[in-house]
């Protein structure tokens, strides 16, 4: 039997509901442990690495696994989770997005930074995720942990415009594939809060259909543990303007070497 195996997360899935969804339609895995290493937000979508068996016991040796994103920044948005599933404020700031800007600020990420961990987290502190602090609205009762994220490269490949209906509507289809969290347990987030930020979304969309939006596509490569949607609002503050994670695809797990001034390569992909 294999050691591990790769599936692809689907936008609205949890890596637990991906691995139901592997055991079902699996039988030989009836029965036998499965786990994840590396997990993906519910707006994300992308291969996930499933651990087999024993090799379940070995989960952590798989921690440091580098992982290559496509991912898509919003202009002019932010929320407090740094991704579409959040509650969004807008900038009106007028500020003129252009490639050879958008080039040179996702150029300048390129390093390592000391990047604290999104308050909407599974990220544990005394015991409890980091996102359970700030719904209880206790986040100044702890210091909020950081991590060490490293980005090894970054190209800028698409840019475009598109009217601000267009653009939510599709945010607003996104949400909406996450399955209803109905348990009294979570209760406290409110079904990720869907009904908040769904009313806020349209009340934002409001008298302002036909404005139209910039997003900007972009490949990278990070260390492990770095979180994308905490990058995509730093690109949109070196340009002056605010923005969130609209789509984030995982492309890539495995070990990736940097070679100053070339890049660099994969030694070995899962």
């Amino acid at each position: 039997m294999k050691r591990y195996l790769t599936i692809q997360k689907q936008v609205g899935e949890t890596p637990l509901s991906a691995i139901e969804k592997l055991r079902e339609t699996d039988t030989s895995l009836t029965g036998i442990p499965l786990a994840y290493a590396g997990r993906l937000d519910p707006m994300a979508s992308g291969t996930l690495l499933v651990l087999v068996g024993e090799e379940c016991k070995r989960q952590a040796s798989y921690h440091s696994l580098d992982k290559e994103y496509l991912f898509e920044v919003l202009f002019g948005f932010s929320s407090d989770t740094g991704d579409v599933l959040g509650i969004a404020q807008r900038d009106t700031a007028d500020v003129s997005l252009d490639s050879s800007s958008l080039y040179k600020a996702a150029k300048s990420l390129i390093g390592t930074h000391t990047i604290p961990y999104p308050h909407y987290s599974s990220k544990t502190v005394k015991g409890k995720p980091l996102f359970l602090w700030t719904l209880e609205g206790k986040l100044n009762e702890i210091e909020v942990p950081t991590i060490q994220a490293t980005v090894y490269d970054i190209h800028l490949l698409d840019v475009c415009t598109q009217t601000m209906s267009d653009t939510i509507d599709h945010i607003l289809q996104k949400i909406e594939l996450i399955p209803q969290v109905t348990e009294e347990s979570k209760a406290l987030g409110r079904d990720f809060r869907r009904s908040d930020i769904r009313t806020r979304w349209n009340e934002l969309k409001k008298g302002h259909e036909t404005d139209h939006v910039t997003i900007a596509k972009f490949k990278i490569v990070v260390s492990s543990g770095t979180y994308i949607r905490s990058l995509a609002p730093i690109i949109a503050k070196k340009l002056g303007t605010a923005g969130l994670a609209y789509s984030i695809h995982r492309s890539k797990i495995g070990f990736f070497t940097k070679i100053p001034l070339l890049g660099g390569f994969w030694r070995r992909v899962y």
